[in-house]
């Protein structure tokens, strides 16, 4: 959590040293921060003992709850042929206590029915997306319609945890990069109010990860905005002995400066 504290605290920062320099170098820059309620869904699996059952579901055995972080993002517009640049940190932590009703195994490791077991899954992550809009689309529909297109590089800091005792506990952890395609769409009928898309996603072999943003956004006085929404993320994979399909989605509420 420090670290997704002195991220945000440097995207904010980023923030402040990049507005007063708009005329020179940027064209427009959006800060906005928010907070996503985030339900999780789904199995997850690590290093199974044979015989035992190795999809352990996030709700019904380790009773995960939804849970509501902050996010934080940064996008800049840049002039000429330079790319645009958009910067996100989400934080993802899921912890439950519970009695498990069925045997379960993680790491090696095995948790026999009905053992009360304290389990922790972080999936935080963070985004740099290089992207150009469609040319000319937004001045020939005179600023109604902007269509994005570009590459997004996403780290994941990923930690599974469950203990049942001093003596039987399992861990892993491990960084993942991902990269994805980004795409974007602006719909601005009105000049305080517009209806925003992003995608985020990319299929890997038989996996895959998608990341699905919607959100109306109100713009009520200058350089000010607040924006409401749902997001959606779709995950399987299968690496360094780690599997898991699991969605996580839900509503969030944003505010932010636009200059």
């Amino acid at each position: 959590m420090k670290r997704i504290q002195m991220y945000v605290a440097g995207l904010f920062m980023l923030s402040l040293l990049v507005v007063p320099c708009r005329a020179f170098a940027f064209l427009g820059v959006d800060v906005g921060v928010g907070y996503w309620k985030q339900s999780p869904s789904g199995t997850i699996g690590y290093k199974p003992v044979a015989g035992t059952v190795g999809d352990i579901d996030l709700k019904n055995d380790l009773n995960f709850k939804d849970e509501s972080k902050p996010f934080v993002r940064v996008k800049a517009e840049l002039p000429l042929i330079l790319p645009n640049v958009y910067l996100m940190a989400t934080p993802m932590t899921f912890e439950g206590t519970g009695a498990i009703t069925r045997g379960i195994s993680f790491g090696g490791q095995t948790f026999t029915a009905s053992s009360s077991v304290k389990s922790k899954l972080k999936l935080d992550h963070y985004d740099v997306a290089l992207f150009y809009p469609i040319p000319l689309l937004k001045t020939a529909t005179l600023g109604v319609l902007n269509v994005e297109l570009g590459l997004n590089a996403r780290k994941i800091d990923f930690q599974g945890t469950i203990t049942e005792s001093a003596t039987n506990t399992a861990s892993k952890s491990l960084s993942i990069y991902v990269p994805m395609i980004y795409a974007g769409i602006q719909v601005r009928p009105v000049k305080l109010f517009s209806i925003e898309a992003e995608m985020r996603g990319i299929p890997l072999g038989q996996n895959h990860y998608y990341d699905y943003i919607g959100r109306v956004r109100v713009n009520p006085v200058p350089f000010v905005f607040i924006a409401a929404g749902f997001r959606s993320e779709d995950v399987k994979i299968d690496q360094s002995d780690v599997k898991a399909a699991v969605k996580f989605s839900g509503p969030f509420a944003e505010a932010g400066l636009s200059f």
